[in-house]
């Protein structure tokens, strides 16, 4: 991170993933197709964590975050973007186990009325496994996760720019991964410890980080502003609202086509009970996490806008998802794979922002296909390294001459 440091650059790079349980299926093909265009461009080693200053991601975004920075016994990222995608088809049955037979959804009806749908103890001892003992300062490159502490009654961001001056955030990945992915009434809540080089004991009572920030954008932007107008030197001086020197790409999970999954007529009859369960759906979790996403990418999109730098801005979201593919946890190989097919379909679509008045992404005339407009991202990015690459190497051969 040191020798490709922003100030080298011209941009500020950030990756946000949003949250969505198996529905990450559909960013993880994405971000595959982002990092084989980087490795065209700069040879098959390229990986995402190579370009991007902050990655940043909430609940399975917080999960593919780790993913894509967790070092491995090379020092380089313990997952290859195209990996992550099968590690969803491979793993996600046995995370979201269903129930099968006449009266499935009654008994995952009655059950999630008393306990969490899933004991979680398949993806806890999954993480464990992959991650070790690895903690949150050894990130190949700065991560932002959101959670949030039921105890505090308050988001708790795992940042890495955070851990030198609040050591006691250095919790273990594991950790983090299993307390941001914690959605209510999903999976259980998460309880760890950690201990700073003084002995002082910080315990979090964690839950996912939707119920904040399930789009982390926003958070990720703020994260490296603040740093920037802390005078950090890892970064360059910039003004107050430049944000035409950010590079940010946002992706989605894909959202419920709301106006078809639930209405006034069938709400208005709805008690505690209705709010918590709909059939096999959350609506109040399905609520908070897309209006909280919406929210975000509508400030971000009409900011950049407003500074003449929404090129700079790139989201990816399909906000029409209906049946099984909008759930966020019906984990057949039929849907896994109609997930799979939405991800690389979302490629071949026309580049879309979001429309003020109505909140739909439209098609911007013009633009090409989202798959096109990665191509041009990812050529930015490439741009960008070797461009700090090169003042790196300036930059050390003049301190050398000056020694």
């Amino acid at each position: 991170m040191e020798e490709e440091r922003p100030t080298y650059g011209n941009l500020i790079t950030i990756l946000s993933i949003d949250g969505g349980g198996i529905r990450g299926i559909i960013p993880a093909t994405i971000l595959g197709f982002l990092e084989s265009q980087l490795q065209e461009l700069d040879g098959e080693n390229a990986r995402i964590a190579d370009y991007f200053d902050l990655i940043a991601g909430t609940s399975t975004g917080g999960l593919m975050t780790v993913m894509l920075t967790a070092p491995n016994e090379k020092n380089r990222p313990l997952f290859a973007a195209k990996d992550i995608k099968d590690f969803y088809l491979d793993h996600g049955s046995k995370i979201f186990p269903q129930s099968s037979g006449p009266f499935a959804l009654a008994r995952k009806i009655l059950k999630a009325i008393v306990r969490p749908k899933y004991n979680g103890k398949y993806l806890h001892d999954l993480v464990k496994e992959k991650l070790g003992k690895t903690r949150l300062h050894q990130t190949l490159t700065n991560v932002v996760i959101p959670t949030f502490d039921i105890k505090q009654l308050q988001p708790t961001i795992f940042s890495t720019y955070e851990v030198k001056s609040n050591p006691s955030l250095d919790a273990l990945l594991s950790d983090i991964c299993i307390g941001t992915s914690a959605a209510p009434t999903y999976l259980p809540a998460h309880y760890f410890e950690t201990k700073d080089s003084q002995g002082n004991v910080r315990e979090f009572n964690l839950i996912d980080g939707g119920v904040a920030a399930n789009n982390p954008a926003l958070v990720a932007i703020s994260d490296v502003t603040k740093k920037v107008f802390d005078r950090n030197p890892y970064f360059f001086p910039i003004k107050p609202m430049d944000y035409g020197r950010f590079l940010v790409l946002s992706l989605g999970t894909g959202s419920p086509k709301m106006e078809e999954k639930y209405n006034a007529s069938l709400a208005r009859k709805w008690g505690l009970l209705d709010w918590l369960i709909s059939g096999s759906s959350t609506p109040l979790m399905d609520i908070y996490t897309q209006a909280s996403a919406d929210m975000v990418d509508i400030h971000i999109y009409v900011v950049f806008q407003a500074l003449h730098s929404e090129h700079n801005y790139l989201r990816i979201q399909d906000d029409m998802l209906t049946g099984d593919v909008s759930s966020v946890d019906i984990s057949t190989e039929e849907n896994l794979l109609n997930l799979v097919a939405i991800g690389e379909g979302l490629l071949n679509k026309p580049f879309s922002t979001v429309n003020l008045q109505n909140g739909h992404f439209e098609p911007v005339r013009n633009e090409g296909t989202n798959g096109q407009a990665l191509i041009k991202f990812a050529k930015k990015l490439s741009e960008e390294r070797r461009l700090r690459e090169s003042k790196s190497v300036l930059t050390k051969s003049s301190k050398s001459n000056c020694d």
